[in-house]
């Protein structure tokens, strides 16, 4: 937005190689001089926006273009007089974008906010004469897309006013869309500014802009974005890459080739296809060559398969696998496992005889369109929801009314974006939402957690890499200070684990509201939520951030006649049974008996670590049964929270399950958190599983588990 443009061709990114092919591009000086003539009668359109009906139509048949031509004719008699570096009249900035945006599909209600985009920030219209004229919606677009004020902002405006975007984006997707165009067409025209302008604003755009439209799975913005960016930050390895497609485009290229094999088995398979040649832009092509050093023929383009249902989809695939050689660690399921960023694709590669290997890409048409124009593809993203309360949902009507005194919640918001929503309140101090808003960009893939109580929220999102403290954050907010440790797909770990894609997690919270985070804990969290507000704690207590040397746990001191073997028989005549400390086998275990020095046979559950020391070290391994009776002696690990009273309660409820309790040993403390150690003579076997869980259901305990 207020963007200051050049000739294109001054440049090396405006280059005809560079430009996606099948973009149309607008003719600036046919345009100027279309504006300049100004509005034309009610009855047609501007010929100014003549190309930008034609595109929108392509998608929407049946749009109604009156609220366009509105639109461009406040615009244009807003703008007028204004003029960019290049010479061109100012509207062909909004034109610009317009057009970018009505190629990729987007709905009218987009285009005409799109068209206004500039005018609150750089005319005299105000958002009043915007909502008045055309509605909240395009009014709350709008707003959400112009710049914060730099005379009340200062050196923070910049970042300032990607918070008050993204803050809209959360409410309304189409904001963002809108932004990334209106970059796109900056970053095209961007050769008249001094060098050290470009750079800066190359930088922003790879650090902000890009990932943002990888998220929003806009493909089509972001590669033309990347290679841009590429040409003014790393113009060596530029001219390198332009130089191998140059010379790439002498030779014969083997894809058309290919694809013509495809089409061929596809026909013969009886599966309707379309089947295309797909030139990968500058980036790919970099980093193809990067990963793969020498390039190959095959390796400038991927083959794209089109076809109708999803099930074809499936189909191809096993086509292409029959007749063809494939390579399997470059196959991949976007369908049954998409991206977070919308995106749905089978991908695979195979080899030819000759020898060439071919990337191939299996998407529905629905999915391509996704594919390249992501959410910008989704339309209206308040029509469901209208047709849902039986709304009508035209363009420009209020999604939030007056009388509504909900918050605008568009159904497109991906976790990502709610997450960022979350921690940029915490983070007041535009510097610090600056640097942290790029830290969260550059991670690229995303997990889904659940949540084992079934609460508010049931699934989590994270980045991958995150930890439990992350899932702790992202589900109790401040609240997660007093987390003390998580279960993991059932088993009890560390604050610190990793998470991985579908693992259930159950945290567990100290029940003394004054705990807090350790300070080893930011070295484990990778949200920016979850960092900002260890941080801030810390912070507000200092001398609890001094760490803390915890003294290690002692041996457990389990007393009892454990040199017994209970009712373990070994088949070994005349040798002394004795059942192992490590893990107290107990009926009906599986076990493992051992000679040991003396000619004593120790008996281990089959699973315990010290079989396999036993069987390492040449021990001779002994059959061992269990006697018909059935009372045994086994010893159980319980932890808890710290109480008062904790040790009566679980002897008293041990003691109504009929054991005897042979010794019991309490650890200190750490970090509210306290391990028991029991060793009990039960009178049954068979009464193990209801003593445990008699033992949990004892408030604070929150583990109990076998020694």
């Amino acid at each position: 937005m207020s963007a200051e443009a050049t000739n294109p061709e001054a440049r090396p990114e405006a280059r005809p190689e560079l430009r996606r092919r099948g973009r149309t591009r607008l003719d600036l000086r046919r345009l100027g001089r279309a504006a300049l003539l100004g509005p034309t009668s009610r009855d047609r359109l501007p010929d100014a926006i003549g190309h930008v009906a034609e595109a929108h139509r392509a998608h929407h048949p049946d749009a109604d273009l009156s609220i366009l031509r509105r639109a461009y004719v406040l615009a244009e008699s807003s703008h007028r007089g204004q003029m960019r570096k290049s010479g061109e009249p100012y509207i062909t900035h909004p034109l610009a974008v317009t057009l970018i945006l009505a190629e990729l599909g987007a709905e009218t209600t987009t285009l005409t906010a799109s068209l206004l985009h500039d005018t609150v920030e750089d005319t005299e219209v105000t958002l009043d004469q915007v909502r008045a004229e055309f509605g909240d919606e395009v009014c709350f677009i709008v707003d959400g897309v112009t710049k914060v004020e730099k005379i009340d902002y200062g050196a923070a405006a910049e970042p300032e006013t990607f918070r008050k975007m993204l803050v809209a984006t959360g409410n309304d997707v189409r904001v963002m869309s809108i932004k990334l165009a209106d970059r796109l067409h900056n970053m095209r025209t961007l050769g008249v500014m001094r060098p050290e302008k470009q750079v800066r604003i190359a930088k922003v755009t790879r650090d902000v802009l890009i990932p943002l439209a990888e998220r929003l799975g806009v493909q089509a913005l972001k590669t033309e974005l990347e290679d841009l960016v590429f040409a003014i930050l790393h113009p060596e390895e530029y001219e390198h890459t332009r130089a191998l497609i140059a010379a790439h485009a002498g030779e014969r290229d083997p894809l058309p080739a290919i694809a013509d094999s495809v089409k061929a088995v596809l026909r013969d398979a009886g599966i309707a296809a379309e089947v295309q040649v797909r030139p990968r832009h500058f980036v790919s092509v970099h980093r193809i060559a990067f990963k793969r050093g020498e390039l190959r023929g095959s390796d400038f383009g991927r083959i794209l398969v089109l076809v109708g249902e999803n099930a074809d989809c499936y189909a191809v695939l096993g086509e292409l696998h029959t007749c063809f050689t494939p390579v399997v660690s470059e196959f991949k399921d976007f369908i049954a496992a998409p991206k977070f960023n919308l995106y749905q694709s089978l991908h695979t590669a195979v080899a030819t005889p000759e020898g060439y290997v071919a990337e191939v890409i299996v998407r529905t048409r629905q999915m391509h369109r996704v594919a390249e124009a992501g959410v910008v593809a989704l339309g209206n993203p308040y029509a469901t929801a209208a047709a849902e309360t039986g709304t009508p949902a035209e363009p420009g009507s209020p999604a939030d009314a007056a009388d509504c005194d909900e918050e605008r919640v568009d159904p497109t918001r991906p976790g990502w974006l709610s997450r960022l929503l979350d921690w940029q309140q915490s983070a007041p101090d535009p510097d610090t939402f600056w640097s942290v808003l790029r830290a969260e960009l550059a991670q690229d893939r995303e997990i889904t957690v659940f949540c084992a109580d079934g609460g508010a929220p049931g699934t989590i999102s994270l980045p991958a890499g995150a930890s439990c403290i992350d899932a702790a954050y992202a589900q109790y907010g401040e609240a997660a200070h007093g987390c003390i440790g998580a279960r993991v797909n059932g088993r009890l770990t560390s604050l610190a684990s990793r998470l991985s894609d579908g693992d259930t997690v159950q945290l567990l919270l100290a029940q003394d509201a004054s705990s807090g985070p350790a300070a080893d804990w930011l070295g484990h969290a990778r949200t920016p939520a979850a960092r900002i507000a260890i941080s801030s704690w810390l912070q507000a207590h200092p001398d609890s951030a001094k760490p803390t040397t915890t003294a290690a746990r002692a041996p457990l001191s389990v007393v009892g006649a454990r040199g017994g073997g209970g009712n373990a028989v070994a088949d070994l005549p005349d040798a002394t049974v004795r059942l192992a400390g490590c893990c107290t086998p107990v009926p009906p275990d599986a076990v493992a008996g051992f000679v040991v020095r003396g000619g004593a046979v120790t008996v281990h559950r089959i699973h315990c670590a010290a079989v396999a020391q036993m069987r390492a070290l040449g021990r001779t391994s002994v059959a061992v049964h269990w006697r018909a009776t059935a009372d045994c002696r086994v010893t159980l690990l319980a932890e808890s929270f710290g109480r008062p009273h904790l040790l009566a309660d679980l002897t008293e409820a041990i003691a109504r399950q009929g054991v005897e309790v042979v010794s019991a040993t309490v650890e200190p403390p750490v970090e509210q958190r306290v391990r028991h150690t029991y060793t009990l003579q039960l009178p049954d076997a068979t009464g193990l599983p209801a003593l445990m869980r008699a033992m949990r259901d004892v408030p604070g305990v929150y583990d109990v588990r076998r020694a």
